[in-house]
């Protein structure tokens, strides 16, 4: 459940990437339930949140309710990668919870930024990099701790998160009920008194 890029933990090759989102990158706002990317339909799109929050929802096969798998917030990067490099359908809708603005690049653009320099080509493996130890951090948060310790994770990861996003999103993420949210939320309440 490892927090996506955040502009407080931007190495300087990530820094670079959010510059060339700020110049080069389309500012486009995206109305709640608005979608950058379509599940099954091609990838387009790399962006920069400026404004708002994403949320990533899988839809799989009609009979299993959608299911949300990852979120990106104001000053993080959004995107359904490496799917949109090579125009492949997305593997999730990207869609906007509120009102949201980002600085959108495309795949060539960002291809073209990577093929550069060698520092943007060593960019290219960093992000490959941090999004492999996102995989495995969410696989192993999904599979070693208890519905309460991945919320207490989340909101240690992500601060806040709770007045951003609805419980049945924050139940998805965390592949519980909301009623096991709600449970969780009054054992820790009645805990601190």
């Amino acid at each position: 459940m490892e927090q996506k890029f955040n502009t407080s933990t931007l190495t300087s090759e990530l820094l670079l990437l959010q510059t060339f989102c700020k110049q080069e990158g389309e500012s486009v706002t995206y109305s709640k339930g608005e979608q950058l990317e379509l599940e099954g339909n091609p990838a387009h799109w790399f962006a920069f949140v400026t404004e708002g929050c994403f949320k990533y929802v899988k839809h799989g096969m009609s009979n299993v309710k959608p299911h949300i798998t990852w979120f990106s917030f104001e000053g993080e990067f959004v995107c359904d990668y490496p799917t949109f490099l090579y125009g492949r359908p997305a593997q999730t809708t990207i869609e906007a919870m509120m009102p949201s603005r980002v600085l959108r690049v495309t795949g060539q653009q960002l291809e073209n930024f990577f093929d550069q320099s060698k520092e943007t080509m060593k960019l290219r493996a960093i992000i490959d990099e941090h999004i492999l130890c996102q995989f495995r951090s969410r696989y192993l948060d999904l599979h070693c701790t208890t519905p309460r310790e991945r919320y207490e994770l989340l909101l240690k990861r992500c601060p806040g998160i709770v007045e951003l996003i609805d419980l049945q999103d924050i139940a998805s993420f965390l592949n519980v009920t909301p009623k096991t949210i709600s449970k969780i939320r009054k054992e820790i309440t009645f805990a601190k008194d």
